[in-house]
C-alpha cells in the first residue's frame, strides 16, 4: 500500500484513538486524514478518494453505520471498518453491516495493533474480500 496511491479515513472523537490509528496507518505505509465528526468525514470525502475507512460507532453528530451507509453512496467501492467499545462482534447491527458488505470487518475497543494492520492488509490486498470479521 502506497501512501501516494492509498489514503485511509479515520472518523473517531476520540483525539488518542485518531492518534493510534493514524501511526499505524502510517506503519503501513499508508497515508491518513482523520475527522472528528460525520460532517468532517463528508467535507474530505468530498475532496479525496479513500480506499478503507475506520469509523467510530458513536459520534458526536451521526451512528457510525449510518455513516457507512453514507459513505458508501459518496463512493461505492470503500472499504469500512467499525472500530468501536460501543458494540460487540456478536451484535446484530454489526452481523447484519458484515452480512450486507456495508463493512468488511469489525475490530472492538480497545484493538490490538495487529487487527489494524490485518484489516489494512486486507485493503492493499489485489484479491481482497469483502465480509471478513
Amino acid at each position: 500500500m502506497k501512501s501516494k496511491e492509498t489514503l485511509a479515513l479515520i472518523v473517531d472523537d476520540e483525539p488518542d484513538a485518531c492518534w493510534a490509528l493514524e501511526h499505524l496507518v502510517k506503519k503501513a505505509g499508508a497515508g491518513s486524514e482523520r475527522a472528528a465528526s460525520g460532517r468532517e468525514a463528508f467535507a474530505l470525502m468530498k475532496r479525496l478518494r479513500f480506499r478503507l475507512a475506520f469509523l467510530d460507532a458513536k459520534l458526536p453528530d451521526i451512528e457510525g453505520l449510518e455513516l457507512a451507509k453514507r459513505l458508501r453512496e459518496i463512493d461505492p467501492d470503500i472499504s469500512i471498518v467499525i472500530v468501536s467499545g460501543y458494540f460487540s462482534r456478536e451484535d446484530p447491527a454489526i452481523l447484519g453491516a458484515l452480512a450486507e458488505g456495508l463493512i468488511c470487518r469489525f475490530i472492538s475497543k480497545p484493538f490490538q495493533n495487529d487487527e489494524i494492520i490485518a484489516a489494512i492488509r486486507l485493503v492493499s490486498s489485489p484479491a481482497s474480500s469483502q465480509g471478513d470479521v
